[in-house]
């Protein structure tokens, strides 16, 4: 019996399939349109009825409107009313008429100008300026008027704060960042140099050339330091020119208000003291020990000796404010006025005391020297000067010093041939040698009561 092939299914079956893999696609789409949709109506509902960012941006206008009636633009002539090409920030710091800016902005200016936040534009004279601390303080005729902004006074920032920075970047007059606290106990340069009291904030809020001396402000709209210099990629520790790159720096609200409390005094300004040679850990905690500052020396008489602090203490706070550095200690101690009171947190032989010590007026001989926390950081050990010449203070174990024969007590008599009387002529004796340029440098050496002498060779390279 003859067989017949049916096509007719098989026909059908084809088309099908033909025509699912031509609409398939539009199919798709169409289902992926309608899912989007959906998925963009849903979250224009929740958006609609959620008022978390509205509160947000609210808070954000608030501290907008809270500031800027407290903001001024500064521009500088020189003399003839001609332009200096530089202009800043400035905020009312009370009701007599004070503004604050940096010192840098009115430097050698023959006649500033403050112009607010709704126009209107007055002359300012210069009350005086701190060139240690970068903060001027200018004086204008209708204060009464203003409104003073508020201060955080009291209060410190931490890391993760939101900050807001205001001022006039590039000549756009009351403009307004935001961001957040980078670091604390920051030293950089400002456009008027190193700054000798530093400790700044850093914020990665946008700031630029025209922000200098514009205040910085937390959520509540209060001032805690004011801007003062940008880092760039050029130059990491900060510079006068440049555009943001995320890392700025303000002067603490503390250091603020003391220095301006000076300097409205109408006397000389002094930086605060309390009797203590250090040597500066870089940052670096030594094993078992806390991060904090050695106390390497208590001036004998001074306020750190009268308060109790002692030779190997560590000092890790000072008014609750983490000392990290040499440069930290310095900067606290330096912007306090002298009267003032701190409190110290002390690490000593495993136990932590807080003692209170007060501030005196720096004596003008007694300021760290330069090169001595770069001696005791490459090599190892401090030098201390008494009565009868110039003696090893500490020895750091393990130190090229150490290695070289260097120990504590003994009188240094020269070094390169030079004969040496103080610590200060030391450092410039073993500068000029070259030490700190890898050459090596001889230093004769005794025990403090012995009077025999021996040369004793210090760098050089490995």
């Amino acid at each position: 019996m003859r067989r017949f092939l049916a096509f007719g299914p098989a026909f059908v079956v084809l088309v099908a399939c033909g025509l699912v893999l031509l609409l398939a696609p539009t199919v798709v789409r169409r289902v992926s349109s309608a899912h989007t949709r959906a998925v963009v109506e849903v979250a224009q509902r929740t958006l609609d009825g959620e008022d978390v960012l509205e509160r947000l941006n609210a808070a954000v206008r608030n501290i907008a409107r809270a500031t800027e009636p407290s903001v001024v633009h500064i521009d500088v002539y020189g003399s003839g009313r001609v332009p200096m090409g530089a202009s800043g920030s400035g905020w009312v710091f009370d009701t007599f008429g004070h503004i604050i800016t940096n010192a840098h902005v009115v430097d050698s200016a023959d006649e500033v100008r403050v112009q607010y936040f709704d126009g209107h534009v007055t002359r300012a004279e210069v009350v005086g300026a701190d060139r240690d601390t970068d903060i001027a303080v200018l004086r204008v005729d209708n204060g009464a008027d203003r409104v003073p902004a508020r201060r955080a006074t009291g209060e410190r920032v931490q890391i993760g704060d939101r900050v807001f920075a205001f001022g006039s970047p590039f000549g756009f007059k009351f403009s307004m960042s935001e961001g957040i606290v980078s670091g604390l106990g920051r030293s950089a340069s400002t456009p008027a140099g190193r700054a000798r009291i530093s400790n700044f904030i850093q914020t990665d809020a946008a700031v630029n050339p025209g922000n200098s001396g514009g205040p910085l402000v937390d959520i509540r709209g209060r001032v805690v330091g004011m801007n003062v210099a940008i880092a760039t990629a050029n130059t990491p520790s900060g510079m006068t020119e440049g555009q943001s790159a995320g890392i700025s720096f303000a002067i603490p609200l503390g250091t603020i208000e003391s220095r301006v409390r000076q300097i409205l005094s109408g006397g000389p300004i002094e930086s605060g003291f309390i009797g203590i040679r250090f040597l500066d850990s870089g940052g670096i905690a030594a094993e078992g020990k806390p991060l904090g500052v050695h106390v390497d020396d208590v001036i004998e008489g001074g306020p750190a000796e009268e308060a109790g602090l002692r030779v190997g203490d560590i000092i890790t706070a000072i008014d609750d404010e983490a000392v990290i550095d040499g440069n930290v200690l310095l900067s606290i101690i330096g912007a306090k006025a002298p009267g003032d009171i701190i409190r110290l947190r002390v690490w000593r032989s495993g136990k932590t005391l807080d003692i209170t010590s007060r501030i005196v007026k720096r004596p003008p001989d007694t300021a760290q020297r330069p090169g001595e926390n770069r001696l005791w950081r490459l090599f190892g050990f401090a030098l201390i000067e008494r009565e009868r010449g110039v003696f090893v203070a500490r020895i750091g174990d393990g130190s090229p010093a150490a290695a070289a024969g260097l120990s504590r007590g003994q009188r240094v008599e020269s070094i390169a041939g030079r004969k040496v009387i103080s610590v200060e002529g030391a450092l410039e004796a073993l500068t000029r040698a070259g030490l700190f340029n890898g050459s090596a440098v001889t230093l004769k050496v005794a025990s403090d009561q012995d009077t025999e002498f021996k040369e004793l060779t210090l760098g050089g390279e490995p």
